[in-house]
């Protein structure tokens, strides 16, 4: 009889969620309709060049496949640091300052292609690392708080990183590879980027496989091992992993720099990716063009679990590379962004109208029996 119970209370509950999720959706989708229709555009041609720009043209979806690919990594890291109870919303200058570090000692260093590229990746991973270490060294040195930290590292990231793009000798190209006003680094020889194999007459590049696999391990980490245990007891309940024996500073220090690694490593991967509207091989100024931002709200949308943000990433990278599409309908191709918007809040809004729900129905339960 108990089982039963729970078996169509768990069913309930299921039909409860995807009810609430298509609603939301739905609800979404219409006002976005609703607003292109007020912006003077019609709402069919703008879905059908979002279609044709991430997904049905030639070369497009592997073009969505690139971009999805740093945006997921961004996201594997937010997981990493949320399971951990921390708030790490600095990934846009964790990412312009990892794939710095990855430019300057990629060129300082040099050497084969295949050596080149993973010292690229590695040293990308590092400069993220140590800029997100900042954060944490301010956190449980000088106890400020993470949230207001790694925002404002953003701004002084973008700084350090345009001082460098004026210097020859940190990042700045020769003359003779630039123009005279472009403030650019040296470009990536071709047998110094990552492979990009051609599927279906898409181009590809390795960046996609290796997020993917990352994801796939973070997810098994987070939820098979000790250390992913210990991680999320500490985001759960700090007062009862610390008695357990837990060490708040070094296990919070560790996920927020792995957090920080992480973008670091999608920055590196930009670089060494190219093609995909981000710099072309080289380092140049707006980088990172809010991959860091819009990586943060996969993990959001996702609800920190690593394998859902696969495809969550996917869905930001096709409204992402769409909207260059949706220009030529005569509506700004900005209206993607309010899009995305409205997408992300339908995604949040089931989770808190639940959350809503079990807390009216636990009140209930304990009058009741009072």
């Amino acid at each position: 009889m108990t089982s039963s119970t729970t078996t169509v209370r768990t069913g309930s509950r299921a039909s409860e969620w995807l009810a609430l999720y298509g609603l939301s959706v739905l609800a979404a989708l219409t006002l976005s309709a609703i607003l292109v229709e007020l912006t003077g555009g019609d709402w069919q041609p703008v879905v059908t060049a979002l279609l044709d720009g991430s997904l049905r043209n030639p070369g497009r979806w592997g073009q969505t496949l690139g971009t999805a690919a740093p945006l997921l990594l961004v996201a594997i890291g937010t997981i990493v640091s949320s399971k951990a109870g921390l708030v790490n919303i600095g990934q846009e200058g964790q990412l312009l300052f990892g794939a710095a570090v990855a430019t300057y000692f990629g060129f300082l260093i040099g050497g084969p292609g295949p050596i080149n590229v993973t010292l690229i990746l590695i040293f990308g991973a590092i400069g993220g690392a140590v800029w997100a270490g900042v954060a944490a060294v301010l956190k449980y040195w000088r106890n400020v708080p993470e949230v207001l930290s790694t925002l404002l590292l953003v701004t002084v990231a973008g700084q350090a990183v345009a001082y460098g793009l004026r210097k020859p000798s940190i990042l700045l190209a020769p003359l003779g590879d630039r123009g005279n006003r472009n403030q650019v680094s040296e470009q990536l020889p071709e047998g110094n980027r990552l492979p990009r194999p051609e599927i279906f007459g898409n181009e590809i590049p390795l960046a996609v496989l290796i997020s993917i696999v990352l994801a796939v391990v973070v997810s098994v980490v987070l939820a098979r091992s000790v250390w992913g245990f210990r991680l999320r007891m500490l985001g759960r309940n700090p007062r009862a992993a610390q008695r357990s024996g837990v060490a708040q500073t070094s296990y919070g220090a560790a996920a927020l720099m792995i957090s920080g690694a992480f973008a670091g490593l999608a920055g590196a991967a930009m670089l060494a990716g190219g093609g995909f509207s981000f710099g072309n091989y080289q380092l140049v100024p707006g980088f990172a063009t809010n991959i860091g931002w819009t990586g943060l709200l996969v993990a959001l949308v996702a609800r920190e679990k690593a394998l859902v943000a696969i495809p969550v990433a996917f869905v930001f990278a096709g409204l992402r590379t769409g909207s260059s599409f949706v220009g030529s309908t005569g509506v700004e191709g900005r209206i993607t962004d309010v899009i995305q918007g409205f997408l992300v809040l339908a995604l949040l809004v089931p989770p808190a109208v639940m959350f809503l729900s079990d807390r009216r129905r636990a009140r209930a339960a304990a009058t009741e029996r009072v």
